[in-house]
């Protein structure tokens, strides 16, 4: 059986999870990554998805969207822009806001800031599919 290790999200307005893990799973820039207690050291950028916490009772999963994760022997620290459970997300605020990166990345305007588009598109997708 897997060791526990602290761990912390930390979001500009709220602690928004605090307790003991044995294995967190995020998506970091460089690609998806599981973490177990006496991982090497490491700080990441985190990308938006699905945090998936595993406790001794069960695990969880949470929407978070970009950041930085420090990941030290006993501790792992999330620092994120936002971090949302699933009973937090308002699903037609994100399908209006799908709707819109989609059509905004579909009208291939000049105007568009393309990179922007992409991220609200994957902000929206990491929300439904967490809900």
């Amino acid at each position: 059986m897997a060791e526990n290790f602290q761990l912390q999200i930390i979001t500009p307005d709220r602690i928004f999870y605090e307790g003991e893990a044995s294995m967190v799973e995020f998506t970091s820039v460089d690609g998806e990554m599981g973490v177990y207690k006496h991982h090497i050291p490491l700080t990441t950028v985190l990308a938006p998805g699905i945090v998936t916490i595993t406790e001794p009772g069960g695990k969880k999963e949470a929407a978070v969207h970009a950041g930085f994760v420090q990941i030290l022997g006993e501790k792992v620290t999330f620092l994120a822009e936002i971090a949302e459970w699933p009973d937090e997300i308002d699903v037609g605020r994100a399908e209006a806001a799908k709707a819109r990166a989609e059509e905004r990345l579909r009208s291939h305007s000049a105007q568009i800031d393309v990179a922007r588009a992409e991220m609200a598109l994957k902000k929206a997708l990491v929300r439904l599919h967490v809900k």
